[in-house]
This record gives C-alpha cells, structure tokens and sequence, in this order.
C-alpha cells in the first residue's frame, strides 16, 4: 500500500523511541501561546515511517490519545517530487482511523529526524507585518533560520520548504508569513531548546486593554444566545479601539478564516435591545460576537475549537503596535485556505471537538 503505513509497520517503533515525541507534544500542546487548539503538528522519523500529528487531532492529547498516523516516507518523497497528493489509507490498516495533517509534505520535505510546527502568537505577531523579513533578521542572527511568504498549506507550502531546503539545508528555523513557525532537530530536546531559543528571541508585550463593561455585557446576554466571555483578556477585541481596527483591516491568518469566519462580527454598543434579540443574536451562526467599546460575547454554541481559535487571536492581535503595517491575506489567498485542505482541516477539528455551553472550555 503507498501512502500510509500499514498496520503491521506501526508495531515497529519501541516506545522509548517515540516517548519523547508524546511527552514533547503534550508540553507544547497544552501552552496556548505556542498552539491554539488542534492547530499545530509535529513528527519524528523512524525507520523510513514518519509519524505525523493525524488532521484535527490535538497535541495536548499526545500521552492519553492514539493522535499520529504513520506515513511511508519514501512513498511521501515520490509524491512530493511529483507533485501529487498521497493515495488514500486503507481503510481497515491504523491509519486509516485517521487522516495524516495537511502539513505531512512539509515535514518530509525536512531531513532533520524531529520536526515542530506551531502557531505561535509572538511569530505570528511578526510574520503578518509587511516589514516582518527586516525585523527579523536582527531578531534572530546567529540562527539558521528563513523566511518563507505565505504560501496555502499542504503540497504547495512544502515544495516551497523543499526548494529553499535545497539551497540552504543546514537550515533549522522557518518562520511563515501569516502562518506560524517551524522548528527542526536531530533530537526532540533539540529541536524544543531551538524552539524556546526562538520565542525568547520574539517575544512581545501584549497591549493592555481597558476593562471591559461586565453590566451592559450582562444585559445584553439576558436577551439574546449570547454570553459574556469570563476570561478579562478576550475582552480586549471589544474594548480596545487598535483591536478592532487592526480587525476591520482583513484576515491576519489562515485560521483565523478557516474557524472564525471571514469578517469579525462587530456591533455599537448603543444597538437597542430589540436589535440584539432580533437581529444580531442569530447573525449566520457566528461564535462570537465584538460590542464596540465593551467586549466580547460567545455564542452558546462555541464549540472549544473555536473558543481556542479566538483566545489566540486576541493574544495575536494585541502583541501588533498600533502603527505596525499589517499585510492581511487576499482575497484570494483567503478563498483558497477556505476550500479543499482548510475546509478537510475544519472538518476533522469539528469531529475532535465538542460543542460548550458556557466560555470556559478547558
């Protein structure tokens, strides 16, 4: 079978070989800083089988849960050198439980054995400026790092890694414009100093926001789906006048589009009542919802994906100065993460999440 490993090759591993990749991705799955959700995936190469984070799964589940699927790597060269997708797993062998990430070219692009991709708030703070290649490049001197503009996910962004892998293969570090940050090593404590060697680097200060206005919140949570936030800091897409320009200006990010929705929904906090009830309480399923100048409320539908997803992009949008110059995504770039592989992803992070009835998902 090409594509996946069948069954029998994943008893080919010992678990002191790919322990340290579970204890590894548990960590950084669990610190929304570095990974929001099922956002994020990491890998390890071993006897010519890639263990990759399965679509939709979460790496804080990487030490209770079955989460990586194996792939052929040799099988996963071919297709990447042809440009062409892997064939479907059998549907009766281990991975085909589960679909292997839309990032899986990417990590076999890479030679290194271990491989870390994550969302992280500080990266992403720079990778969505315009300036985002001149600031880094003081940020991180000494490292072999590089930048690569945003590119869509799955086979495109990995012949893109392939192509500047093959003029600069010493490279460990790649930031992605609009995307995230990837880390490399021969060894998973390797590659996790390197990636905590980069976020100290990249650090930022988040913004601090005006408090939030809880009674008018409460009010308008009496009347309608809606319910105020519990957690201060997601206030600040409300409450914060730079927040919510910087929002109103377009898509910072692919994922942001793919579980938040094209355009954040906002509302005067002076809409009467009847409106919110009306109106605005059942606006085209929307998680959550901006009160200019208030704060922010979540629909009592949210499911824990999507409250993940927003807790990050407020902590995304509040590390970007209020001067910075932001290069949004397209139209079409926006188009194209929201068909084929972003929607796949939509879909298998919906199936591994559950709905909330309240903001506190855990």
């Amino acid at each position: 079978m090409k594509g996946a490993a069948t069954a029998t090759n994943a008893s080919r591993y010992s678990r002191s070989e790919v322990a340290p990749l579970l204890e590894l991705s548990a960590r950084i799955g669990r610190d929304p800083s570095l990974v929001q959700a099922s956002t994020g995936n990491t890998s390890i190469k071993l006897n010519g089988v890639l263990w990759i984070k399965a679509s939709g799964k979460w790496l804080a589940d990487a030490e209770r849960d079955e989460i990586f699927v194996p792939v052929n790597l040799a099988d996963a060269g071919d297709c990447l050198r042809q440009n062409r997708d892997l064939p479907e797993a059998d549907a009766g062998s281990a991975a085909g439980r589960m679909r292997p990430s839309i990032e899986t070219f990417m990590h076999a692009a890479l030679h290194h054995r271990v491989v870390i991709h994550v969302h992280s708030v500080n990266t992403i703070a720079w990778a969505v400026r315009r300036d985002a290649q001149a600031q880094l490049k003081e940020r991180l001197s000494g490292l072999r790092w590089r930048w690569i503009p945003f590119i869509a996910s799955g086979l495109p962004l990995a012949q893109e890694i392939r192509k500047v892998v093959s003029h600069c293969p010493d490279a460990d570090v790649f930031v992605l414009g609009n995307h995230g940050l990837l880390v490399c090593g021969q060894a998973c404590n390797a590659a996790e100093d390197l990636l905590w060697e980069v976020e100290r680097r990249l650090a930022i200060s988040p913004r601090v926001a005006p408090e939030p206005r809880r009674a008018l919140l409460a009010q308008f949570g009496r009347v309608s789906r809606w319910r105020p936030v519990e957690e201060v800091a997601l206030h600040a897409l409300g409450t914060d006048p730079s927040a919510r320009r910087i929002l109103k200006g377009g898509i910072l990010y692919a994922c942001q589009a793919i579980f938040l929705g094209r355009t954040p929904p906002m509302m005067p906090c002076s809409v009467p009542f009847s409106e919110v009830t009306n109106g605005c309480g059942g606006r085209g399923g929307q998680p959550f919802l901006i009160v200019e100048g208030s704060g922010v409320m979540t629909s009592d539908r949210i499911t824990r994906t999507e409250f993940a997803t927003l807790a990050g992009l407020v902590e995304v949008v509040q590390r970007i100065g209020a001067s910075v110059p932001i290069r949004y995504l397209t139209e079409s770039e926006v188009a194209g993460v929201l068909s084929g592989d972003g929607y796949n992803h939509r879909e298998s992070a919906d199936n591994n999440a559950h709905v909330t009835s309240n903001s506190r998902t855990g």
